[in-house]
């Protein structure tokens, strides 16, 4: 793999403990083609230690890494026509930054869109014909959308208060198709497509109702074809994330009613006949291909597990991203074999989640189990709150959970109120009484945890990060007499600092959710808020902070542990020169040990290895 070969050569692996390999093995992300250049693809890597961009060419076999930069760099996409290499420059983390682009074949970096000012990205679509949409976010001017034609100034051509932002372009570039909450729900998008030539309005499409409905749309992408106006528009219906087909010249609309489980996401096919469906359900995903003109839905074979990315190409396989709670991820392709394999070594597998279901306050409560591979129960128990909240824990391989496993831990992952993949209803649930909720869920699972001889009741760990570690903070104040320890990373620690520090569009999410700002719910902000109930906390606590991060800002989390120390509370707390979590594997490496320390100290269990 080119230059990426020799930087990841590791030797001595024997000296090196499996959680650590499978943090320091070389990983990818799905490769991104280049629409009119097919073989030019752009992928992420970590093969030098720290997750950056990198040009493929198929052809000739080529590989090169495009960014180096100290904190890393994951976001990035080609041009249609596969001549540079476009990449979002922050510093360090803040995610505040410009686009750059680069030569496919290397060169210097340039400003992609000189006489823009930095900003938060909010979308970008590329056209064929040159033609470039760029969305933007910054607290004093909320959401605008930019245009740039043939070289010239970027001309605005959307402005709102309230979070917007580029949904694509169509294939001829002559529309544009734009997601916006100018009705103040910042979790139900509408839609609206705009004339390129003179930014007019050509059609709109609002489930929401002006609000007063919670339903949402995303826009899926144009149809790839020149001169069709369909746009594939994802919606919220009949209760679940589907797609639908939306001309946005006539204004018809065909529901393709797949008749599938869980939410269903889709993707165009490369010469427009088909969509390349990803179906999620219960913490699996498979994949679908539904034709257009018949309706038939074929299924597209892939291992039991996740698909966390899939792709069409133009001879019409599908290459995906796939991978198992104990078997690592792997780029594959229904042509058979691996699509681009990492070099140097390899991540150990780990072992199998267990499906359990608890029964809760607002219904069943579906939890991933996984159990160390020797010893009998009770085990010390780590319930790894994922983050979101509007995300899902799935049967996909994660290197974290895999590391409290090597250490004789359990690992209880659940999927509460607010969790994506088990309807609308469970993901809007937690509006208002935001956290208490999740909470309940996860004491819900606590209790048959320990019930069933799986958790030692006194070896009790509560972990997350970003909301995962806001839940994790609030759990130690709410239910101090559950939880042995807590552990939280870029966690919200308290509320209403927070919401003054945040970017505008986490604003206006935290409207959203509590109904209002602090000033108008102040009683919501201080119910949710850990800072409210930090003197019942009496489980030691180890904070990880990122001193950059722009989601949960570390003035916040000082307040928080400043009342920890004022009262002599068991507390550790490690800042790093980052964001909201980092890209630098030896830093990973380094925040898990630390961790893993702090639990060994005190709660008696193994010492970290390595």
């Amino acid at each position: 793999m080119g230059a990426m070969t020799e930087s990841n050569e590791i030797t001595g692996t024997s000296d090196i403990p499996a959680w650590e390999q499978r943090f320091r093995a070389a990983r990818v992300s799905l490769p991104e083609w280049a629409e009119e250049a097919p073989d030019r693809s752009l992928f992420v890597s970590n093969a030098t230690g720290t997750y950056e961009l990198y040009a493929w060419d198929r052809e000739s076999g080529a590989q090169r890494q495009v960014t180096d930069r100290p904190n890393g760099t994951t976001d990035g996409t080609l041009s249609p026509d596969g001549r540079w290499i476009w990449w979002f420059s922050d510093k360090d983390g803040d995610e505040f930054g410009v686009w750059m682009r680069q030569p496919f074949g290397g060169g210097a970096d340039e400003p992609a869109v000189p006489g823009l000012a930095a900003s938060y990205p909010a979308g970008l679509a590329i056209g064929r014909e040159g033609t470039v949409v760029v969305g933007r976010s910054t607290d004093e001017e909320g959401s605008t959308i930019h245009l740039v034609r043939g070289g010239a100034a970027p001309v605005e051509i959307y402005r709102h208060r309230e979070s917007a932002g580029v949904g694509d372009l169509s294939h001829d570039g002559s529309l544009i198709a734009v997601e916006h909450t100018e009705h103040g729900d910042a979790m139900h998008s509408a839609l609206r497509v705009l004339r390129a030539e003179d930014s007019s309005v050509v059609a709109e499409l609002d489930d929401s109702k002006g609000g007063t409905k919670e339903l949402g749309l995303a826009v899926l992408g144009f149809a790839p074809v020149d001169g069709d106006t369909r746009l594939l528009v994802g919606h919220q219906r009949r209760g679940r994330w589907e797609p639908l087909l939306w001309d946005v010249a006539t204004g018809q609309e065909t529901d393709l009613r797949l008749e599938l489980p869980g939410d269903v996401s889709a993707e165009w096919y490369a010469d427009g006949t088909g969509l390349l469906i990803v179906h999620s359900f219960e913490a699996r995903s498979e994949l679908w291909r539904y034709d257009i003109a018949t309706g038939a839905l074929v299924r597209v074979e892939t291992p039991a597990g996740s698909v966390s990315e899939a792709t069409t190409r133009p001879d019409g396989s599908v290459e995906f991203l796939w991978s198992s709670a104990a078997e690592p991820p792997q780029v594959r392709s229904t042509d058979g074999g691996v699509v681009l394999d990492p070099p140097g070594l390899r991540a150990p597998g780990s072992v199998p989640v267990e499906d359990v279901w608890v029964e809760g306050p607002g219904g069943r409560i579906h939890a991933l189990v996984q159990r160390p591979a020797e010893g009998e129960g009770p085990f010390p128990t780590i319930f790894e709150v994922h983050g979101g909240p509007a995300w899902h824990d799935s049967d996909a391989f994660a290197s974290g959970p895999a590391a409290w496993l090597d250490h004789g831990y359990a690992v209880v992952r659940v999927n509460y109120r607010g969790s994506t993949g088990y309807g609308r209803e469970w993901t809007d649930a937690l509006k208002h009484r935001v956290g208490l909720i999740e909470l309940e869920d996860i004491a819900a699972v606590r209790e048959w945890a320990v019930a069933s001889g799986l958790a030692d009741p006194a070896k009790l760990v509560l972990s997350g990060g970003s909301w995962g570690g806001y839940l994790t903070l609030l759990g130690l104040g709410t239910q101090p007499d559950a939880w042995s320890l807590g552990l939280a990373a870029v966690p919200v620690a308290d509320y209403v600092t927070a919401y003054e520090d945040e970017m505008e569009a986490l604003k206006a999410l935290d409207r959203t959710l509590f109904g209002g700002s602090p000033e108008e719910v102040p009683d919501r902000f201080e119910a949710s808020s850990p800072l409210t109930y930090v003197d019942r906390v009496t489980a030691p606590v180890y904070i990880s902070a990122g001193v950059n991060d722009p989601r949960c800002p570390i003035r916040q989390i000082d307040n928080y542990v400043d009342r920890l120390g004022a009262r002599g509370a068991v507390h550790e707390v490690y800042r790093y020169d980052a964001g909201h979590g980092s890209l630098v594997v030896e830093e990973r490496i380094k925040q898990v040990r630390l961790e893993l320390a702090f639990a060994a100290r005190h709660l008696g269990t193994r010492p970290v290895r390595g």
